[in-house]
């Protein structure tokens, strides 16, 4: 598709290089756009590198898909670049016909109880970049030798979480855990990883392949205490309903199946709890429990069911507790956000002014247009929806006008960031960790420093 004033390719800026970037990238290319893809790390795929568990490689193929939209005409990356530090919204929508913010919802939702910031109290976002190598987080130190940790949250990143800390050796060993993650996991202390669950085991939002999961570990058992199947009336009728869903059913007999289940005696346990809620974290110098107040599940009065204080209360001893309760995005400078919903502002994609207007040329796709919900394939759709609108208002002429040329943006790119990482960059990142990860039976042992990166990528050849 070429500007019909210029008759140019239309130029886009996507920043942000996971999943939802990839897949509006590569429906971009397939209409004619020209596309660059900007990411803070030199590292491309986002979650699916350092999100997706690393021992669920099956997951991260779908980077292969991603490889080939890289190969397409008119593609171009640059990784190494943060937005709102090396440059600003304005910079791009400047010099692009069409900006598209695909950076995620990268912080967690806090627990809102005293003693939430002790150490040893930890968002479940930053404990998975830490186990997945991601730099930021990367010297970040937990401390692994408690005999209970216990992670809040009844979703798959607290199964994640949980599993990684009861994995066997010789189960971490031939994934691409982190180093520094593989050394603390092995040599911790952790016997028990507790799954605190607000609502009962009819509510959990586990999926039933990562549910199952938990009944195959090496060394640990999975225990559920068999009165909480044992469900309400409410959740019984629930059930029962159209509005339950398939997976929650299952999750119920996979859950009864483990409460019938006779103990293994493997040396550690993961115990999944129901019907609590968090109400402090308790400790001096950090967390040395977390104070929990018994509930029960009512229907309101449009039918939904919620989880209701009791007022029943105890304490649970534990050395670690990490959140995992739901996540949302940053605020930027430059860009409309939604405080209440944590999101970029927008309708269908287009970003929105805070008065109500569209922002001409600046789009939204993916968590930080939709909210942190779904899984890797939901973002296809979703990103096809926002190509969907740059495609209509482009034929409409609704484009930013009169941009520069690719040539041109990289040359201010390079006045004003210095070094960045290409694509061939990030090909020589890759052979390096695949190298490093063959000579130890691993599909790759990942670099977690920057600078590290950047000096391999800059040994890659150019074009």
């Amino acid at each position: 598709m070429t500007d019909s004033v210029s008759a140019t390719p239309l130029r886009v800026a996507i920043v942000g290089a996971g999943p939802s970037g990839f897949y509006a990238a590569g429906q971009l290319l397939g209409d004619g756009f020209e596309v660059d893809l900007y990411d803070a790390l030199p590292t491309p795929f986002g979650l699916v590198r350092a999100g997706v568990a690393p021992d669920h490689p099956n997951i991260k193929a779908v980077t292969r898909v991603f490889e080939k939209t890289a190969k397409k005409d008119g593609f171009r990356f640059y990784g190494g670049i943060t937005l709102g530090q090396d440059i600003r919204p304005a910079d791009l929508e400047s010099r692009y016909h069409a900006v598209v913010y695909s950076f995620g919802t990268s912080t967690d939702n806090r627990l809102g109880i005293p003693g939430e910031d002790l150490p040893g109290s930890h968002p479940a976002t930053e404990f998975v970049a830490w186990y997945n190598g991601h730099p930021t987080y990367a010297d970040h130190d937990y401390d692994l030798s408690s005999e209970r940790v216990i992670v809040v949250g009844n979703g798959n990143v607290a199964i994640d979480v949980a599993r990684m800390i009861v994995l066997a050796e010789e189960e971490l060993t031939p994934t691409d855990t982190a180093d520094h993650a593989i050394h603390k996991f092995t040599g911790g202390g952790t016997q028990e990883v507790m799954l605190l669950g607000r609502r009962g085991p009819a509510q959990a939002a586990f999926t039933n392949p990562e549910l199952l999961e938990l009944g195959e570990l090496a060394r640990a058992d999975v225990i559920v205490d068999p009165a909480y199947l044992e469900l309400d009336e409410a959740s019984e009728a629930w059930l029962e309903s159209e509005d339950a869903h398939t997976t929650n059913r299952k999750n119920v007999e996979i859950m009864r199946g483990y409460a019938a289940r006779e103990p293994a005696g493997k040396e550690r346990r993961v115990v999944l709890e129901f019907l609590w809620s968090p109400v402090e974290i308790i400790g001096t110098d950090r967390v040395e429990g977390l104070r929990v107040v018994r509930n029960r599940i009512e229907a309101g009065e449009n039918g939904a069911l919620k989880a209701v204080s009791t007022g029943e209360e105890k304490v649970i001893p534990c050395g670690m507790v990490v959140r995992s309760i739901g996540y949302r995005g940053i605020p930027m400078e430059g860009i409309p956000f939604d405080e209440r919903r944590g999101l970029i502002r927008n309708e269908g994609g287009r970003v929105v002014e805070d008065g109500g207007s569209v922002r001409t040329g600046a789009y939204a796709v993916g968590w930080i247009k939709r909210g942190p919900s779904g899984v890797i394939g939901t973002n296809k759709k979703d990103a096809a929806d926002t190509v969907a609108r740059i495609r209509e208002d482009a034929e409409a002429g609704l484009l930013n006008a009169d941009r520069p040329s690719a040539d041109e943006v990289e040359a201010f790119l390079t006045d004003t960031v210095g070094r960045y990482c290409d694509w061939q960059g990030w090909k020589a990142i890759d052979a390096h960790e695949t190298a490093a990860g063959a000579e130890q039976g691993r599909p790759r042992v990942k670099l977690v420093r920057v600078d590290h990166m950047h000096d391999v990528a800059g040994k890659a050849p150019t074009g």
